[in-house]
């Protein structure tokens, strides 16, 4: 009972949050991504499917891993207030993984984005759904973003004109720290929904069942060295 008490003191309050709606995404190549929630009893396969981006530094996927890898787990074990992981699956296999978490009603925190598979825009495709659930869903009216990379400062700051809130510090900084605070304000994502935001829902049954049990990645383009293997 004392454990249990204790337990209950080092988990924060939590925010009533409402689920994010699944949706398919037909990608480039014409297969289908379907875009859900992830569950805490599939951190096992989450944290797998990130583990070999550690040792990958071209554009920082080692850094980004090992920041993720983290917060699946403070997610996994209640340490972080409302996070909340989105993962993208092609025939069940990861093919990316955001995570972000509300900060209040009001403001959201973006975290990071991982595209495993590579060519096909799926960290774009997977970034714009978690801003998505914040504003849309989640019902939020910003949120703060950093970049660790070029590749995402191109992506998220300049591809979405975000807003520099950085010589707002103190009073407005990412809790990742270090880099310049870039803010998406409603008004922003209304401008780029038509261009960023795709998918459709409902879902098939048929092809929401592909995603019901994940599978971890086989291929790592990531990784010094890769040749691919599949046709």
């Amino acid at each position: 009972m004392a454990g249990e008490e204790l337990e209950a003191q080092l988990r924060p309050p939590l925010l009533d949050m409402k689920p994010y709606p699944p949706k398919v995404i037909t990608l480039a190549s014409g297969e289908k991504m379907v875009v859900r929630e992830a569950k805490r009893s599939e951190l096992g396969i989450l944290l797998g499917s990130i583990y070999p981006l550690l040792g990958a530094p071209k554009d920082f996927y080692d850094l980004v891993a090992a920041r993720m890898y983290g917060e699946l787990l403070a997610w996994y074990r209640y340490r972080v207030v409302n996070e909340f992981v989105l993962v993208g699956a092609i025939d069940g296999v990861i093919a990316g993984i955001v995570n972000s978490r509300m900060v209040d009603s009001r403001v959201g925190m973006s975290y990071h984005t991982i595209a495993i598979e590579r060519g096909l825009r799926v960290g774009a495709q997977l970034f714009a759904a978690k801003m998505e659930h914040h504003l849309e869903h989640l019902g939020q009216e910003e949120v703060w973003i950093v970049a660790e990379s070029p590749i995402g400062f191109k992506r998220w700051m300049i591809e979405y004109e975000l807003e520099d809130r950085s010589s707002q510090f103190p009073k407005v900084w990412h809790e990742l720290g270090g880099v310049p605070t870039y803010v998406l304000t409603r008004k922003l994502y209304d401008a780029v929904k038509s261009q960023k935001v795709t998918g459709s829902r409902p879902v098939d049954p048929a092809v929401l069942a592909t995603a019901d049990k994940l599978k971890m990645p086989t291929e790592y383009p990531q990784l010094p060295g890769y040749k691919r293997e599949r046709s």
